[in-house]
């Protein structure tokens, strides 16, 4: 019978701890879910600018009663074009939506919002994404929940769709009433 060398055994068995552990990584958090420093704390400070005529808003703004979203978004970004409809849908229910153009030239936000319509009850613009660094974004578009006071309860990252909106926006918006 032929010796088997541990070199030839050590390999699989390394290849096979690995699998383990990576199984186990996955197994332990939602891939959807993406943490956040801010949620239960206040919105953070704005660094923005006006885009065009369209109005804006301000940190007095997200710190007024009521609940409202905040979006960033930006023109060259397809997920935020599939987004679209459901965040005007939202707004015509008469949720409060603030969106934030993330680092796109002026007249390509106002392009986008010409040709889409907006949903905003005011819309900024992030050119430099110093504000988008503030809150914390990993990318565009993601969305936040904000209550009455000011503080932010979800951070979704991603579009919103038909599913995310029943599944994870809408109890934010109610936790965020006090519902």
């Amino acid at each position: 019978m032929a010796k088997v060398s541990p070199m030839m055994i050590l390999p699989p068995l390394l290849f096979a701890g690995l699998v383990a552990v990576f199984l186990w990584g996955m197994g332990r958090q939602d891939p959807d879910a993406l943490p956040s420093a801010r949620a239960g704390g206040p919105a953070p400070e704005l660094s923005v600018v006006e885009l065009g005529d369209h109005p804006g808003f301000d940190a007095a703004d997200l710190s007024a009663p009521g609940v409202k979203l905040v979006n960033f978004w930006a023109s060259w970004c397809a997920p935020c074009r599939a987004e679209h409809p459901n965040l005007k849908a939202l707004a015509e229910e008469g949720i409060t939506i603030y969106g934030i153009d993330y680092k796109d030239p002026p007249e390509k936000g106002i392009g986008f919002l010409a040709e889409m319509g907006s949903p905003y009850a005011g819309v900024m613009a992030d050119a430099k994404g110093r504000t988008g660094l503030d809150w914390g974004i990993y990318g565009v578009p993601e969305t936040f929940v904000i209550d009455g006071d000011g503080k932010i309860v979800l951070r979704f990252a991603g579009p919103l769709t038909q599913r995310s909106i029943e599944d994870t926006l809408r109890p934010a918006l109610a936790k965020a009433a006090g519902e």
